[in-house]
């Protein structure tokens, strides 16, 4: 039976239908590299739909690279046309070492479908869908420009005006010379790095830290050293040993609601921090992506410290969108002109106009403290609900956050997390187990859940699974 034949009865008059039909062609082998496809008029009678549908369709899989137009012959399948993939080469390894790289491609990878407790962001639902949608619809209204050009150097001008009022809530007082957008909150950081270290600096960190400071630091690199990280910050005291000790030439931090352990840096410690850098010459990088998550501001080491050695970094992936994204940097004039310098060689311009143009509209339409206050009520019931399901399997939160969606936890029994993080991704969960985050390796019986995807019933039952076939230690 030939092609056209075969595509009779499926129906339809989209172009989308004329696609599907020659992937599945492709995909199932009955058309293979090389192979002519039906002429627009013989296929267009075939699937009852008008010719310039299938020239629309063939024009969209010429642009995929699936086919190729031979001019006065016809389309015909690119003779360089990829098998489809296997299930093994579309799913994440699982098989490799667990680390910080591990938890990532697992969390990045995994089909939508796949509760992700490990994950580090909020899912689609938590969002604010309609803000994003009034304004990737004005981006129709707006200049030419905004849809075609490369980004400034600094970034949007009003964008940077809006988040300089919120620094100033902050009582972080800077001027436009004082701050740049950046494509993402990781690469504010990479920009930093590439401007201020080495192959083999020092660079300190939380022990537990975010876990892609660790793959970060990685590739600069860098020698990482780590002190311990208490419910009010830093181990001051340890603080002050390694700063003398070790002479890191950077320190990595989130001030509110840390990653992972969801601690507030306390005022005191603040102080002595601080004290202790300027002593020691040291650079502070404040991530403050979970501020927002915060119900009452706590102190910013970056207000403190007047932007003088302390660099304020942040983004909009956890409160508005991952996809839209858009980070900043905040810190001294003469520095700023340098990591401008680097963006534009390593990214040619600032962050997306697009990207940008939709977060000031979110953040100058209003909605954007109403969508912040009801996540923050939101999440204060769903972390107690989920401490108490936690509870009851003997998974106890070292901690009870002040705000924002991570719970660290300790399991029943010093179970190994790491073993209990395989089993459960046997069975399609992806949990973040302790060590990942610890450079010293002092937490494999630590594990951090992210609330707001802990509602699927069948996660739990995973869980259960996973814990009871870890022996107790």
């Amino acid at each position: 039976m030939d092609i056209e034949a075969q595509m009779k009865g499926r129906g339809g008059t989209r172009t989308i239908d004329v696609m599907g039909a020659i992937r599945a062609k492709v995909a199932g082998r009955a058309l293979g590299p090389g192979d002519r496809l039906p002429s627009i008029r013989s296929l267009a009678a075939a699937m009852g739909v008008s010719p310039s549908t299938v020239v629309e369709a063939y024009d969209r899989l010429a642009a995929e690279g699936l086919i190729r137009a031979r001019r006065g012959s016809g389309f015909y399948v690119s003779p360089t046309v990829a098998p489809p993939l296997a299930l093994s080469e579309v799913e994440p390894r699982r098989d490799r070492a667990v680390d910080p790289f591990w938890v990532s491609r697992q969390s990045l990878d995994a089909d939508d479908a796949v509760p992700k407790p490990g994950c580090g962001w909020l899912p689609p639902v938590w969002m604010p869908e309609a803000a994003l949608r009034r304004a990737a619809r004005a981006l129709g209204r707006s200049e030419a420009s905004v849809l075609t050009n490369y980004g400034s150097t600094s970034g949007a001008p009003v964008l940077r005006r809006l988040l300089l009022t919120r620094l100033a809530e902050d009582g972080i007082e800077a001027a436009m010379g004082q701050l740049m957008l950046t494509g993402s909150g990781t690469q504010a950081t990479d920009l930093i790095c590439r401007f201020l270290l080495r192959p083999g600096d020092t660079v300190l960190v939380d022990d537990p830290c975010y876990f892609n400071f660790r793959a970060l630091l990685r590739a600069h690199q860098a020698k990482i050293v780590s002190v311990p990280y208490t419910p009010s910050g830093p181990d001051v005291a340890r603080f002050e040993q390694i700063l003398g000790s070790e002479r890191p030439r950077l320190y990595i931090t989130n001030s509110a609601l840390h990653n992972p352990t969801g601690a507030t840096l306390s005022l005191q410690t603040a102080h002595r921090l601080l004290t202790a850098a300027a002593a020691h010459d040291l650079t502070v990088i404040e991530d403050d992506i979970f501020g927002d998550f915060e119900p009452e501001r706590s102190p910013r080491l970056a207000a403190l410290d007047g932007l003088n050695r302390v660099i304020r970094i942040g983004s909009f992936s956890k409160t508005l969108s991952a996809s839209v994204r858009c980070g900043y940097i905040a810190a001294r004039a003469d520095w700023i002109e340098h990591l401008v310098d680097l963006q534009v060689a390593t990214s040619f311009g600032g962050p997306s106009p697009v990207a940008t143009e939709i977060i000031a509209k979110v953040l100058a339409g209003g909605s954007y403290r109403k969508h912040m206050e009801e996540l923050r009520q939101k999440l204060t019931r769903t972390r107690r609900d989920i401490a108490r399901k936690l509870g009851a399997l003997g998974i106890e939160p070292w901690l009870m956050p002040r705000g924002g969606f991570f719970l660290w936890c300790r399991l029943a029994g010093g179970q190994d997390a790491t073993a209990v993080a395989r089993a459960a991704l046997e069975e399609n969960v992806v949990l973040a187990p302790g060590n990942v985050f610890s450079v010293a390796q002092t937490a494999p019986n630590f594990m951090r859940f992210n609330v707001a995807h802990m509602s699927d019933p069948g996660m739990w039952d995973v869980l259960r699974r996973a814990l009871k076939a870890q022996p107790n230690r």
